[in-house]
């Protein structure tokens, strides 16, 4: 069922160990506006660089949940993230002096016990939602993860199968079964523990991870059940597997209409997961199947850029998240003139002309604000360029800028064109605002 995007009536702060880290961390969150999304902001690093709760921007990282974007990196999200997304919570800056959140005692109990006394605001912009409708399967060193059509909204059955694991416990497999609404996670999920098995302790110990873990925010989980330490429940350690799995499907950045089958399924399956359904999400928004109502038709393109045919290279925007993301489309065709003189007998896009749609595209994002009205985006610099593929006539070049700063007099972005969900170029721009 449809809703409207949702954000926090005050600001409110955490604080506590990374379990990774062991560092001693302050987090704040604070309301944002609609179509922010979530974003969290480095503020021990200089010009505070932020990244966005995206799937453009996960980076693989052993036992936990990554995003990397510019000078910006934070782990170990996904307790947050999943009950941001539980308690419909869509837009929030999350400030944190540290590469990692804290850990609080290793489940989601305490951002649920905050959120909840904050309080939420209905906001005038609709949350996007999708639905799956073709399953799709994955499998990877014996764990396994299904997507099915779901029946209105998110429920997991999660399959905790470690035989020479859980066998200490009651029994050697254990299950859990969870439809996604906020009283049901606050009852059910939020209270269980992250886990670690006795054995595995010292390889992560090793690999420099869990220094900020202990018998009370981590289970452990040895030959005679739990050290230290017992059991919410009997089945905790499965939720707690569904607690981590709904944290990593919220970055697909909408409500999901879906039916989740887990078996064994980690970290690393669950965002191999995110990045097919963001696939197919975008598939079908260049196929014109899935709208945004946040896109631009060319009339509005036209008022927001001086450029005009033959060198307007931008067909329609799909998508605007705020001033923080956009993506748009461009139809490469064999009538496009400059294939007249460039290669005619093998006609490829020139990638100096890709990087003139990206600039578009940045220039659209940019001066949308209102701050910026009346002025031009003048194209300052290019750096980390790199074309890695042929466009070519019936190609469909999907153009996405990402905001890495915004300042009155200046503009960073980090942009990629993409082919059939194929990286074909990528770079980072910069750009002085003047007034026009």
């Amino acid at each position: 069922m449809s809703r409207q995007q949702r954000t926090l009536k005050k600001a409110i702060e955490f604080t506590g160990t990374g379990l990774h880290t062991g560092k001693e961390i302050r987090m704040h969150l604070k309301p944002a506006e609609p179509g922010n999304g979530i974003t969290f902001v480095r503020s021990d690093l200089e010009g505070e660089p932020e990244v966005r709760a995206s799937s453009a921007y996960l980076k693989t990282r052993e036992r936990r949940t990554c995003l990397h974007h510019g000078q910006a990196e934070v782990f170990t999200i996904e307790h947050l993230m999943a009950a941001l997304l539980s308690l419909q919570i869509d837009n929030v800056e999350v400030e944190v002096n540290a590469e990692e959140l804290p850990g609080m005692d290793g489940s989601a109990r305490e951002f649920v016990d905050q959120l909840k006394e904050a309080g939420t605001l209905e906001q005038r912009a609709p949350r996007a939602q999708y639905a799956i409708k073709e399953p799709i399967y994955l499998r990877e060193n014996g764990a396994a993860l299904l997507a099915l059509p779901g029946n209105g909204g998110l429920s997991i059955d999660y399959n905790l199968d470690y035989p020479d694991g859980v066998g200490m416990l009651s029994q050697s497999r254990q299950s859990a079964s969870f439809m996604l609404d906020p009283e049901g996670f606050e009852k059910d999920i939020a209270s269980a523990r992250t886990f670690v098995f006795e054995h595995e302790v010292e390889p992560l110990m090793a690999a420099g991870l869990g220094k900020g873990a202990n018998y009370q925010n981590t289970l452990v989980v040895g030959p005679n059940g739990v050290k230290e330490n017992s059991l919410r429940c009997d089945d905790e350690l499965p939720r707690h597997k569904i607690l981590d799995l709904i944290g990593d499907l919220s970055i697909c950045g909408v409500d999901l209409d879906a039916h989740i089958v887990a078996t064994r399924s980690g970290h690393s399956l669950n965002l191999k997961l995110v990045n097919r359904i963001v696939e197919e999400m975008q598939q079908e928004e260049d196929r014109g199947e899935l709208i945004r109502d946040t896109g631009l038709e060319i009339r509005e393109i036209l008022n927001l850029l001086p450029h005009r045919y033959p060198f307007l290279l931008i067909d329609r925007v799909i998508e605007l998240d705020g001033f923080k993301r956009a993506v748009a489309i461009k139809n490469v065709t064999i009538n496009e003139p400059y294939f007249q003189g460039h290669w005619p007998g093998q006609p490829i896009m020139p990638g100096v002309l890709q990087l003139e749609a990206m600039a578009q595209l940045s220039g659209v994002l940019l001066l949308r604000k209102l701050e910026n009205t009346g002025k031009l985006a003048v194209l300052w610099s290019i750096d980390k360029v790199k074309l890695r593929g042929a466009v070519v006539p019936g190609d469909q070049l999907r153009i996405e800028v990402d905001t890495i700063r915004a300042k009155p007099s200046l503009g960073h972005v980090q942009a990629r064109c993409k082919v059939a969900g194929k990286l074909v170029a990528e770079a980072q721009l910069k750009f002085t605002l003047i007034d026009a």
